[in-house]
């Protein structure tokens, strides 16, 4: 070094920075930029700390000074370390020799440097997921492939309401909604959530039948295990919301998943069978209710015929009965007028003049039979005989004549 400095800072002569050699000499020529001289670096910075601390440097004020200038620095480092920053995502926790202090808001923030405070910066709007009875695979950074679902049975098999054994896998979906909660009343949030939605999910499937649990009831069974899940943070203070709780597979165990289906095979068959039946008594039914409707109304209708009748019968009795009262010989020959046009009415009669006697024709005949034109009509009973001084009677088929001898 000492033949570097005494041959004018380096090989070529130059200065500590490449320049001209010492003494006004020429560098070299063909030669490029000089190296510094690292002694000439070393004297100009003790020169400088010579001004900054005044008194010689073999004083002692010197040495307090530069130790206080450490210090300062130390203190200025220490003070400026406060300063931390929040991202929007992100909520900070400060806290005061290991207690909770404040909460504050996204963005540069300041606190009083360690150990006097201490922050947290969890995040409060990001998604949590949590997986019960699988594990889903992870892409492989070096192949690309994911690997298979793993499944958990010790997590998966649960219990229903009628006895029978079902093979859950399910998701947790969950974020923040209070950090200081967060970050002192649960210690480890992740275990705390997927142990208290495991025993929220067994308590909600042990009152579901297993065939609700297979079908329609797979909402209302998310739907309750949130809302006991959320009840169960809410009364551990965990600070955390519960966004869903989401069914991946309701199944049964898969070594009786078979004889299952064979079953719920069965069963769809019932229930078809079932709604046919119900087809068609809807089909019969109506049918018979209407029948039988018909039938009431015929009979009602029947009813009042009948009534109606014997009482105009009735009626009718009562006013012959008081014209008989009223004119005995005249209601009697009235009634038996009436009677007679309704005995003879159908009957199929001959009326042979008195004068025809003595031209041979004979009284009793089946002159009717005779008749070519009309068949003879069936025997009818004999008619009452009239009473004395009434016209002769002809009866069906056969001609006559009264006491008389003549007809009427």
């Amino acid at each position: 070094m000492g033949s570097y400095h005494q041959s004018g800072g380096g090989p070529w002569g130059g200065g500590p920075w490449g320049g001209p050699p010492r003494g006004g000499g020429q560098p070299p020529r063909g030669r490029g930029p000089q190296p510094p001289n690292i002694e000439e670096l070393l004297r100009r910075s003790q020169e400088q700390f010579r001004r900054w601390f005044p008194g010689g440097s073999r004083g002692g004020g010197n040495r307090r000074n530069l130790y206080v200038l450490i210090a300062g620095a130390a203190v200025a480092l220490w003070l400026a370390s406060g300063f931390y920053r929040v991202l929007p995502d992100e909520q900070g926790v400060v806290l005061r020799f290991g207690r909770y202090d404040r909460t504050t808001a996204p963005g540069l923030n300041y606190h009083l440097p360690a150990p006097i405070e201490t922050y947290f910066t969890p995040k409060v709007t990001r998604v949590n997921r949590i997986e019960i009875g699988y594990r889903s695979g992870t892409a492989s950074a070096s192949t690309g492939r994911t690997a298979a679902v793993r499944q958990v049975p010790e997590e998966a098999l649960m219990l229903t309401g009628d006895e029978n054994i079902v093979d859950i896998n399910f998701t947790v979906f969950w974020l923040i909604k209070d950090a200081q909660q967060y970050l002192f009343n649960i210690r480890n949030p992740d275990v705390t959530v997927k142990a208290a939605a495991e025993s929220a999910m067994r308590e909600v499937v042990g009152r579901t039948p297993i065939a609700s649990a297979l079908a329609e009831g797979r909402k209302q069974i998310e739907d309750d295990t949130q809302k006991l899940l959320q009840e169960i943070l809410d009364s551990y203070g965990a600070g955390i919301t519960v966004v869903q709780v989401q069914l991946q597979k309701v199944d049964p165990p898969a070594p009786v998943i078979d004889a299952f289906r064979d079953v719920q095979r069965a069963r769809a068959d019932q229930e078809r069978k079932r709604n046919e039946a119900d087809t068609y008594r809807n089909s019969i039914l109506p049918v018979a209710r209407g029948q039988a409707v018909k039938i009431v109304q015929d009979a009602e209708a029947y009813k009042q015929q009948v009534v109606a009748q014997a009482q105009g019968d009735a009626q009718r009795f009562l006013s012959v009965y008081n014209a008989y009262l009223a004119a005995k010989d005249v209601t009697t020959q009235r009634l038996y007028i009436e009677t007679m046009e309704a005995i003879l009415k159908d009957a199929n009669k001959i009326i042979i003049d008195k004068a025809a006697q003595g031209s041979g024709v004979v009284p009793y005949l089946p002159l009717p039979q005779l008749n070519p034109e009309k068949p003879p009509p069936a025997a009818a009973p004999p008619a009452p005989p009239p009473p004395a001084g009434t016209a002769p009677r002809v009866s069906q088929g056969m001609t006559g004549f009264g006491q008389q001898g003549a007809p009427q």
